[in-house]
């Protein structure tokens, strides 16, 4: 199945031509790239996914896809907590920028919880983390991103003892 996502749907002209514009100003090449390398091995690390697809459980409330509707400016910037053992029939995908018929059909297409299994269980990764994090990946006021959503997701990892994190950007 392919499928092309018009990510500026919901935006004007203007706005399209104004994001499209800052992303190509990011791709600055010596701009430092943050690294810390493991401390220990990966087969002894426990690892966390965090997916920018706006992934939920059926029980938690949605990503707020009306308020970006009503506002192309503005992005849902909080986060949702999904369980290792989470599949396609307890989730959505609440994000007017990414086709979700690939995550109804299979969850790890944005959020691969049984791909990190299966490196656990390859002996590969030491563990994989008991919750792991969704956010609706188009937030242009990243303040309350990070002010509140980024230290719970912190907090969460921490308790978790997580070693590792692979961000998997949609």
């Amino acid at each position: 199945m392919s499928a092309e996502v018009d990510s500026y749907r919901f935006t004007s002209r203007a706005t399209a031509r104004i994001a499209r514009s800052w992303i190509q100003r990011e791709q600055d090449p010596h701009r430092p790239i943050p690294w810390t390398p493991l401390q220990k091995p990966l087969s002894d690390c426990t690892v966390a996914l965090i997916s920018s697809a706006g992934v939920s459980l059926l029980s938690d409330p949605p990503f707020d896809q009306e308020g970006e509707r009503q506002n192309p400016w503005w992005g849902d910037p909080s986060c949702r907590v999904v369980p290792r053992s989470a599949t396609e029939q307890d989730v959505r995908v609440c994000h007017l920028h990414v086709n979700s018929a690939f995550a109804e059909q299979d969850l790890n297409s944005v959020l691969p919880l049984q791909r990190l299994d299966a490196l656990v269980e390859a002996g590969i990764v030491g563990r994989s983390a008991d919750q792991h994090y969704s956010f609706m990946g188009y937030i242009l006021d990243a303040q309350e991103l990070l002010e509140k959503s980024v230290p719970e997701v912190i907090s969460g990892l921490q308790a978790q003892e997580v070693d590792a994190v692979v961000l998997v950007p949609v």
